[in-house]
């Protein structure tokens, strides 16, 4: 059931963005006197698609190749590669009669509609919920490395108090991009030390591999004392007779402080028993505990953890936080861009397809969830459109723009190839996309 829910809500969420993202076109077009002869969901590759009606001249539909979506305008050279229809006169109604500047409105119609639809998610999602964070200062006990972040040099216990010279207000700075994506010099505070430690700008690499979690840099709970909280039944803090509100205070003589502490003695008697110190009220207890295969006592902690505010903002206070944010998901993704082509980041560890995109959404229904990751997608999607690759919306932008300094429309054969180049470039990267995708979640099992 979890599967039919996590492909249900990729398909309705491609589908939100592909079909606002068409309608940006299709109106654009209509504005400017365009005749649009199709608006499909998806492709009707061959001419086969699932369902379609005409209405005033328009044939609507659902095809049956889940690649996209696409509005065909009449007297464009596009993705149907309809040349017949371009080999009579120019007629007024038709996208190459139209000027460049109306043309090229028509082209980035699409990316506009994502555009405004991020930013209206984040701008709602604000509105209803805020903000929730962590106040840096409040950390009581530092924060918690994991593996990558231990390799560059933090420790468990640092207080990171600036990126790049900024005081961080919010712990989840710490593992935003402004970090993850490299090149960061962090200010860190440990044993009344001030030292600075560098993130290197391949960070992102390690945190594409297959196995690999934000959590391998920095946990994003801090670190913690804790207490016994709730003992699951015929497991082996239940059977040594530990009880909720107990303390533990050291596996084997080894003593435990904080809770990634304990976890880390734990992973290392895997399947055997071990000797508890526990604070029990105001006694001390040695107590035989049997540890499972996974390193588990049996226990969930009650955690010290420091309180997180929370930011309410009024209707109109809600937009700029939530244009941010939006535009701060469209900026980011266009540094990481950037790091491809330098050769910072690869490919493989950079890029989601369809499968990546459907374990995010996961396989129950949480909806702040569901829309947080549309307006991210959605943002995404003008950003990717945008590039000037031929076949995309900013090939054909870039095109025009060429057309209208140089005073005159390239060849009709020079765009034909142009398509055609750039379509095959698409699917090829698709391919390598699933491919990648199915690769990844084969190693993670």
């Amino acid at each position: 059931m979890s599967i039919v829910i996590m492909v249900g809500q990729l398909i309705l969420g491609l589908s939100i963005l592909v079909i606002l993202h068409e309608l940006g076109h299709f109106l654009a077009a209509r504005a400017f006197g365009i005749k649009v002869d199709k608006f499909y969901l998806f492709f009707d590759a061959w001419g086969f698609s699932l369902f379609k009606f005409n209405y005033k001249g328009v044939e609507y539909g659902i095809g049956w190749l889940p690649l996209g979506g696409y509005v065909k305008i009449a007297g464009m050279i596009d993705e149907s590669m309809d040349t017949e229809q371009l080999a009579g006169p120019p007629q007024p109604w038709e996208f190459r009669s139209k000027p460049a500047w109306q043309r090229l409105i028509v082209m980035l119609g699409g990316i506009f509609v994502n555009i405004v639809l991020g930013i209206f998610i984040f701008w709602i999602l604000t509105i209803k919920y805020g903000e929730t964070y962590t106040p840096n200062a409040a950390l009581k006990y530092g924060i918690l490395p994991g593996k990558l972040g231990m390799k560059i040099g933090l420790q468990p216990g640092d207080n990171i108090i600036a990126i790049n010279g900024q005081k961080v207000i919010r712990f989840e700075e710490l593992t935003s991009t402004k970090v993850i994506l490299g090149n960061t010099d962090l200010t860190v505070l440990r044993n009344g030390q001030t030292l600075h430690v560098k993130v290197p700008g391949n960070l992102i690499n390690d945190l594409g591999d297959v196995n690999s979690t934000i959590e391998d840099f920095i946990s994003r709970d801090p670190r913690f004392k804790f207490s016994v909280d709730s003992v699951s039944p015929k497991t082996g803090a239940a059977k040594a007779g530990i009880v909720k509100g107990d303390s533990i205070l050291a596996i084997n003589a080894v003593k435990i402080t904080y809770f990634d502490e304990l976890h880390a003695q734990l992973q290392q008697f895997k399947n055997k028993q071990v000797q508890v110190t526990i604070k029990h009220g105001d006694s001390l207890q040695h107590k035989i505990a049997h540890i499972d295969k996974d390193g588990i006592l049996g226990f969930s902690p009650n955690p010290d953890l420091p309180k997180k505010d929370r930011l309410t903002y009024g209707f109109f206070g809600s937009f700029p936080v939530g244009a941010t944010k939006a535009w701060g998901t469209f900026t980011d993704n266009a540094k990481g861009i950037g790091k491809m082509i330098k050769g910072e980041v690869k490919l493989n560890k950079a890029v989601s397809g369809p499968v990546a995109i459907a374990t995010m959404f996961g396989g129950h229904l949480d909806w702040i969830r569901f829309w947080s990751l549309v307006g991210f997608l959605s943002m995404v999607l003008a950003l990717t459109n945008l590039l000037p690759i031929p076949a995309l919306d900013g090939g054909h932008a870039v095109f025009l723009v060429i057309e209208m300094i140089k005073g005159k429309p390239l060849s009709d054969k020079f765009l034909e190839r142009a398509q055609i180049v750039g379509f095959v470039l698409l699917i090829t990267l698709m391919v390598f996309v699933f491919g990648n995708d199915i690769v990844r979640q084969v190693m993670k099992k």
